[in-house]
């Protein structure tokens, strides 16, 4: 019965290290968003999402599907430094959904010189090929 017992925990505990570790690639991957967006470099920050026509955006216009179409609606909506402003995250939640899927919930903050922007967004977060990727935003 011990043997068992200590199995069990075992497993568990390996487990839980996968799980934290992902929530840290995970948080790593919002981290480097940051990064990249306060540089103004916006192909760098959608190097976070999946580079995929299945990609999909929901925003304050509806749904945008695909990575291009977000890509260049994030181009068109931030052109220059002054709409991009300084961004910042405050992550509310990282959870796994199931084994290759996390679901997050945070809030962005945007200081502009066209002035400030805030709001809340959701993102589901696949493991494909062995590489986490935002595959769903709803960004508000």
């Amino acid at each position: 019965m011990k043997k068992i017992v200590f199995i069990l925990g075992m497993l568990i505990s390996v487990s839980s290290m996968a799980q934290s570790n992902d929530e840290k690639i995970i948080r790593n991957i919002l981290a480097d968003q940051i990064s990249f967006w306060n540089k103004g470099d916006i192909p760098g920050f959608m190097q976070g999402y999946w580079n995929s026509d299945s990609l999909v955006f929901v925003g304050k216009n509806g749904p945008t599907y695909g990575y291009n179409n977000t890509l260049r609606n994030y181009q068109k909506n931030y052109p220059n430094k002054d709409y991009m402003g300084i961004l910042n995250f405050d992550i509310l939640s990282v959870q796994p959904m199931e084994k290759d899927h996390f679901f997050v919930i945070g809030k962005f903050m945007l200081q502009r010189k066209v002035g400030d922007a805030s709001g809340h967004f959701t993102l589901i977060l696949r493991r494909i090929n062995g590489v986490w990727k935002i595959v769903s935003d709803h960004s508000s």
